[in-house]
């Protein structure tokens, strides 16, 4: 029993640090590169983003005064866990920001004398680098079953009536709907900023939608084999990969001969051994290959895990 609750301590520690690194990747591609850079934004930090251009009111604030109504929606929908760790994500990440615009635009004042240092004039390289860290964040914080509120609430509640969309094309779509209402707001230089915000949506989609799935992909692999060779592979496999494999019954459908194939799921970083021990065993194998988005089971995800 107290294996378990150290167990679960551990879970609940590991999850709760990602969740932190998630926010501070958050504050800082949101104000060090988009805000900074002059550079509009998707979701409640977006709308947040229009409102300081506008009327100067903090960024952070306006994002904590929006989130609170979505996310007593996201308690009444996902429930309490769900709840208290987007709480967190959201009080933790404003202050962030907050602390962040601080340093950042009232500490650290230029030789102009403006309150506004962009670390890089450059719209392309805030866009860029901005989305990067910003989706990288993100889909750390969306991994660990949480979320930064506002948008991202309805966005989860797409994603299970519409479970053939990934996350981040959703969050994609949502957020291109609010950077092009900022066009109200940017009124200076209005297309280009227009146009690398859009640049750094797509980045933060790829990103975020790399850091939400890319952990759970593989390689799936057919190997084709006479009997004697596909046992000494699996054999193989099993003790110096440390993977599982399923045999299949098969049948070459020009000679008629019984066929052994082999079906086994490794990691990315493992596949190129694996392939050296199917060259090494039977260099007339035939391999099929494909890519495994998800894989649900022992050394993957739960079956029973939520989709993200």
């Amino acid at each position: 029993m107290d294996s378990l609750k150290k167990s679960l301590v551990k879970d609940i520690a590991k999850k709760y640090c990602l969740i932190t690194l998630g926010c501070i990747m958050y504050a800082v591609g949101v104000v060090v590169f988009l805000q900074a850079g002059g550079l509009a934004g998707g979701g409640v930090t977006g709308i947040a983003l229009i409102v300081n251009e506008v009327s100067g009111f903090s960024t952070g604030i306006t994002a904590f005064i929006l989130n609170v109504p979505l996310l007593l929606w996201g308690w009444k929908v996902f429930g309490r866990d769900f709840f208290l760790s987007t709480l967190y994500v959201i009080a933790l990440s404003s202050v962030l920001i907050w602390l962040a615009e601080s340093a950042f635009f009232t500490w650290i004042p230029d030789a102009t004398g403006s309150d506004v240092l962009p670390l890089t004039q450059n719209y392309l390289i805030n866009a860029v680098t901005g989305g990067a860290i910003y989706g990288c964040g993100m889909g750390l914080i969306f991994r660990c079953g949480s979320s930064s509120g506002g948008t991202d609430i309805p966005i989860k509640v797409l994603r299970k009536k519409f479970r053939h969309i990934s996350t981040g094309v959703i969050t994609m779509i949502t957020d291109l709907v609010i950077v092009a209402c900022s066009a109200f707001a940017y009124r200076e230089n209005t297309l280009e900023v227009l146009f690398y915000t859009v640049i750094s949506v797509v980045v933060f989609t790829v990103v975020f939608d790399w850091v939400l799935y890319g952990g759970n992909s593989a390689k799936m692999v057919f190997i084709i084999s006479e009997e004697a060779t596909s046992r000494s592979i699996c054999s193989r496999v099993l003790k110096e990969l440390d993977a599982g494999a399923t045999f299949v019954d098969g049948e070459g459908g020009y000679t008629g001969e019984a066929k052994k194939v082999l079906l086994c799921v490794v990691k990315p970083v493992v596949y190129p051994r694996l392939r050296d021990i199917v060259r090494e065993e039977d260099g007339k194998a035939f391999m099929i290959v494909c890519s495994a988005k998800e894989i649900y089971g022992e050394g993957y995800m739960p079956p029973d895990s939520e989709e993200l």
